[in-house]
C-alpha cells in the first residue's frame, strides 16, 4: 500500500489577511457596480425629449457637421439655405436632418442621436438674424 502525502496550503500570515480581505471587498464592489448602475438607470423617469441649445452643444455639432453648407452658423445662405428665422416646422427640420434631401443634403439620422438632433434644432431656433 502506497501512502500519499497530503499537501497543505501554507498558512496565511496575519499581515496578508487584511490585504486579502481588501482585495475581496474591492472585487465585490467592482463586480456589483455595473448592476447597481443598470438598476438606477432602469428606474429613472422618462424625461422630456426636447433639448435646449446648451444641453448637448448643438452649436458645436452644427458648426462641425452643418456649417460647411449653412454659412455663418446658419445665418446666411451658402450651399444650403439660411436657417435663421426659418418658417419651417420643427417636425420638418428634424425629418430633414434625419433623412436629408437627395442631391442636396446628406442624411444625419444614423450619425446623431435623437437628443443631438433636438439640440441642433434648439440651436437653429435660437439663431438671431
Amino acid at each position: 500500500m502506497v501512502r500519499r502525502a497530503r499537501v497543505q496550503s501554507p498558512p496565511v500570515s496575519p499581515v496578508q489577511m487584511p490585504m486579502l480581505k481588501s482585495i475581496l471587498l474591492i472585487t465585490g464592489i467592482a463586480l456589483s457596480l455595473p448592476f447597481g448602475l443598470f438598476a438606477q438607470q432602469s428606474q429613472a423617469p422618462k424625461q422630456d425629449q426636447s433639448a435646449r441649445e446648451t444641453d448637448i452643444e448643438g452649436g458645436t455639432m452644427f458648426a462641425t457637421s452643418c456649417g460647411f453648407c449653412h454659412e455663418n452658423g446658419g445665418r446666411a445662405a451658402g450651399k444650403g439655405p439660411k436657417l435663421a428665422g426659418t418658417a419651417r416646422s420643427d417636425d420638418f427640420i428634424v425629418e430633414r436632418i434625419k433623412k436629408g434631401k437627395p442631391g442636396a443634403m446628406p442624411a444625419f439620422g444614423g450619425a446623431f442621436s435623437e437628443s443631438q438632433i433636438m439640440a441642433i434644432l434648439a440651436y437653429i431656433r435660437n439663431l438671431e438674424e
